[in-house]
């Protein structure tokens, strides 16, 4: 960072000795502020669970094939948007839609601060488009909810007894290799102090969808205890931000040309590259908005 401002420091001098160009000197200059407002950014990630992983569930709303077909273009974004940046992804439940995309599903993406950057997106996406499903060719509005849910690891110690655990197994039902459907090796565990229940269908056997499912309980029960201390956060300091957790957060109106955020305020007309997952000026502006 010291360097990037030094450097641009000396080339407006050599600027004003005629040795740079002013356009050499605006390019350095516009280095210099996107390296402080990266810095900026990344100071808003100072909480224990801003560096873990996460597991992203989207569930359709009401609208039957609409809704479904939206909460499918959700998940490719979130997809494109994890793949662009390295991360990698799994997918650990799915559920199809009737006629076309997807009821609900959940993924789980591995990477540092995954969760940190990822943890404004919780709430309801809004789309309003031309439906390609209606021969009338009318406008539609669809919902789908959006929860991201860190994803613990041995960083994080959380206790579970075996005695609050009641398992089922059943077939799993989502897309994915000849294995699926032969054999009962997906599993559901519900926690019986919590009422928490958790599925997994993501690995071949048994055995190894118990371990997930109980990772993913772990950071059902982590996330639920960064909820309450939120809460009491918010008594505290009633003056701050309200918590949206669960409310409309974001318009998608294609038809327009807009995506919107409702909290921050920021939008872009580049629906196209957002759905596609350049979403990372929304991330940034919430987290420095919430900050």
């Amino acid at each position: 960072m010291a360097t990037i401002i030094e450097d641009a420091e000396v080339l407006l001098e050599f600027q004003k000795e005629g040795e740079a160009s002013e356009q050499e000197v605006d390019v350095k200059y516009k280095e210099a502020i996107a390296a402080i407002e990266d810095l900026e950014f990344r100071s808003t990630l100072n909480r224990p669970e801003d560096e873990l992983g996460a597991v992203l569930e989207i569930n359709a709303g009401a609208g039957g094939t609409e809704a479904c077909d939206w909460a499918d273009m959700l998940l490719r974004m979130y997809k494109m948007w994890g793949e662009k940046k390295g991360f990698k992804l799994s997918q650990l439940n799915y559920q199809e839609g009737d006629v076309a995309g997807i009821k609900s599903v959940e993924i789980e993406i591995k990477g540092d601060f995954v969760y940190g950057l990822l943890k404004g997106e919780n709430g309801v996406h809004r789309l309003v488009r031309i439906s390609p499903f209606n021969a009338q060719g009318k406008r539609m509005t669809s919902f789908a909810s959006v929860f991201v849910h860190p994803m613990v690891d041995e960083r994080i110690e959380i206790e579970i007894n075996p005695a609050d655990l009641d398992w089922d197994t059943f077939r799993s039902s989502g897309a994915g290799g000849q294995h699926v459907n032969k054999t009962e090796s997906a599993v559901r565990v519900r926690h019986l102090p919590s009422g928490i229940v958790v599925e997994c269908q993501e690995e071949r056997s048994q055995h190894m969808n118990r371990d997930k499912a109980i990772q993913m309980l772990k950071s059902r029960l982590y996330e639920r205890e960064l909820e309450r201390q939120r809460a009491e956060r918010e008594k505290v300091e009633a003056g701050k931000m309200k918590n949206e957790w669960g409310s409309q957060i974001r318009s998608y109106v294609l038809d327009d040309r807009r995506v919107k955020d409702h909290r921050t305020q920021h939008q872009t007309s580049q629906t196209d590259a957002v759905l596609s997952g350049e979403i990372d000026e929304f991330l940034k502006a919430f987290l420095m908005h919430h900050n």
